[in-house]
């Protein structure tokens, strides 16, 4: 601005003719130079503008994604001061809480209030449990309660229900004391007059007929079939004529040699081995219990397994034989604890949890399985 004024005044003195008077230049350079100022104050104030509503926005975002956050913090903060004061917002009692079975957004929010809210928690796995529990930011106390100490702590237990406590057991995953720790805990607590409250909610069982595409009318659950084969054709031929679907929990080492039993007994019934469910790796593998061997045969069958198994069709009749086999009453050979220890080791199980597992199933002491999960794991590590 200072430059074009000096030239207009040396034009100026140069020129006497037809040049622009400096008082113009002058008031134009001012109405550029006002210009200027009015567009860089409009260009701060769009960018303040721009500003404050990306942080209104980055702040509602934030508001939202940790609400769910936030309201479990504040109802963990309020049990913590609830049982500071020995004020339990539970009716006293044993509260026999159902957790997920794989996926972790499958708990209720009754489950959540009640392990917020307990006196303690009973848990079959504690590693287990801390992982939900810290997923919801739960602190409650947890105490072990497995098959392996259930005998021990039960009468501790009892004194505390029968003293006013309120206390929530799980399991490892789905319904406590539905083939879990806990079912003699609650009858024992039943008969006592101590309340027992079932807190409904994730289930294999149910996800896996539901699931099946085998009919739902009419079902029965028959747990783990027994280890041995003997003993497994035995108690399918006792279903040959039941018109009910049959649903049961196979390991996957024993897989094959149910599915050749219930050939065997039942026929070349449809059925859907149910794998991994809620999990990542969900699978429904429907068809004939033939077809299935064929399938689990040509690759190994991994992870949790729930088998469903079409019920009696008038049309086919049921393979049951007049002479029931002998029982078998030899115990399990090494290498089939070996290879069972093995393939969960493989499917990613701890060694103490694979000895547990496997000397639940086989009906072996787990002093004898621990050994072998050890050493199998040390090499695996090695390969």
């Amino acid at each position: 601005a200072k430059a074009l004024v000096r030239r207009a005044i040396d034009r100026d003195a140069r020129d006497d003719a037809d040049d622009v008077p400096l008082d113009d230049v002058v008031a134009t350079l001012r109405a550029i130079d006002d210009d200027l100022r009015a567009l860089r104050a409009a260009i701060l104030d769009a960018r303040s503008s721009a500003f404050a509503d990306g942080a209104r926005a980055r702040a509602a975002l934030l508001t939202r994604h940790g609400e769910a956050t936030a309201r479990a913090r504040a109802l963990e903060e309020d049990a913590r001061e609830r049982r500071a004061r020995g004020a339990s917002t539970l009716e006293p009692g044993l509260f026999l809480v159902a957790t997920p079975i794989g996926n972790l957004e499958d708990v209720t929010l009754r489950a959540l209030r009640v392990l917020r809210d307990a006196d303690a928690v009973l848990a079959e796995d504690t590693r287990r449990t801390k992982q939900l529990m810290r997923a919801y930011d739960i602190a409650t106390p947890l105490v072990s309660y497995h098959a392996h100490n259930e005998a021990k702590r039960r009468e501790s237990v009892l004194g505390r229900l029968a003293s006013g406590a309120a206390l929530a057991l799980v399991s490892d995953a789905g319904m406590p004391t539905v083939n879990d720790p806990g079912a003699d805990l609650a009858a024992r607590a039943a008969a006592m007059g101590v309340r027992v409250f079932p807190v409904p909610g994730p289930s294999a069982v149910l996800a896996a007929i539901a699931g099946a595409g085998l009919p739902t009318d009419e079902f029965t659950f028959i747990g783990f079939p027994p280890p041995k084969s003997s003993q497994r054709a035995k108690r399918f031929k006792s279903f040959a004529r039941n018109k009910a679907t049959l649903i049961m929990f196979v390991p996957p080492h024993k897989l094959i040699g149910t599915l050749e039993d219930a050939h065997a007994a039942l026929g070349d019934r449809r059925c859907s081995v149910c794998r991994e469910l809620t999990k990542v790796h969900e699978e429904f593998w429907r068809s004939t219990l033939s077809e299935a061997r064929a399938e689990f045969e040509r690759r190994a069958p991994r992870g949790e397994i729930t088998l469903v198994i079409e019920g009696y069709d008038d049309d086919q009749p049921a393979l049951v034989s007049d002479e029931d086999d002998d029982d078998d009453n030899s115990a399990p050979s090494s290498s089939n604890v070996e290879d069972a220890v093995r393939s969960l080791l493989e499917d990613g199980a701890s060694p103490s949890d694979a000895s547990r597992r496997v000397a639940k199933e086989l009906g072996v002491r787990r002093r004898e399985t621990y050994g072998v999960a050890q050493r199998l794991s040390e090499e695996l590590k090695k390969r």
